[in-house]
């Protein structure tokens, strides 16, 4: 059975961690497919990405009877695991020139969460919980956690998820500016297809350019910051979706935007 489970329908590739006996949570093999799906998502077909999980958990995080196994081996250390299984998925859906919209149905702990938080558009149900579960066992916020949280949540809340172990609900997470929306559980895929629709719709060259330019900001001054605006809206304003816009703008008319 297939660990990682991709669907591509109406331009919109959903993909499902699909390991719901042990709440979804990451083995390496489970990781590198999950990879695999996200390279896949950037064919010219594909125009808006929904990553989310079958069963009661979103995602457990990592498998710890693995890493505990692999520590038998000589030299291997969780750096290996980190850098092999985590890494390259944070940065596939930050470096993903498309939306992607995380759908978040029961807990997400550690790394679930934090690849949750990764995620352009995050939709959760009421029944969610979102806990980062490191300082229990003496780790650290890997997958992008000590990055995002901060940026996200700010310091003090950041610190109180990861030192005092918090759990963090679906309308808290919402209050603290990690995820975007808390829906009726029942009521959660249906949102998510709809929010997901439009995306796909909508012109995916201008999404591509607008999360390379988020993901500048945060290295960059105000002045470099303008001076890369400037050369990504160059880059917009010869996009076909561009034309298009302002096409159906002028014409009064609803735009056909084609992703171009």
């Amino acid at each position: 059975m297939s660990l990682i489970l991709t669907d591509l329908k109406d331009s919109t590739l959903f993909i499902t961690l699909n390991r719901p006996e042990k709440y979804n949570s990451f083995t390496e093999p489970m990781a590198l497919e999950l990879q695999e799906a996200l390279k896949r998502a950037k064919s010219n077909d594909v125009r808006c990405v929904v990553i989310k999980g079958n069963g009661k958990a979103f995602c457990g995080g990592q498998d710890l009877p693995e890493v505990t196994e692999r520590a038998k081996e000589k030299n291997y250390s969780l750096a290996d695991t980190v850098e092999t299984s985590y890494n390259p998925i944070i940065r596939a859906i930050r470096n993903l020139e498309k939306p992607i919209v995380c759908a978040v149905q029961g807990t997400a702990a550690g790394a679930g969460a934090n690849i949750a938080f990764a995620c352009d558009i995050i939709i959760a149900s009421k029944q969610a919980v979102f806990v980062q579960a490191f300082s229990k066992i003496g780790l650290i916020p890997d997958s992008g956690g000590t990055w995002f949280l901060p940026r996200l949540a700010g310091m003090a809340r950041a610190n109180a998820l990861y030192l005092l172990d918090e759990k963090l609900s679906a309308g808290k997470a919402v209050e603290y500016g990690l995820i975007t929306k808390a829906v009726d559980h029942d009521k959660l895929a249906e949102e998510v297809e709809k929010i997901a629709a439009k995306l796909a719709d909508m012109p995916t060259r201008g999404f591509g350019l607008y999360k390379k330019a988020v993901n500048a900001s945060y290295n960059h001054t105000l002045e470099e910051q303008l001076s890369l605006e400037a050369d990504l809206q160059a880059k917009a304003g010869k996009t076909d979706d561009y034309k298009e816009g302002v096409q159906s703008f002028l014409e009064k008319r609803i735009p056909a935007f084609k992703g171009k």
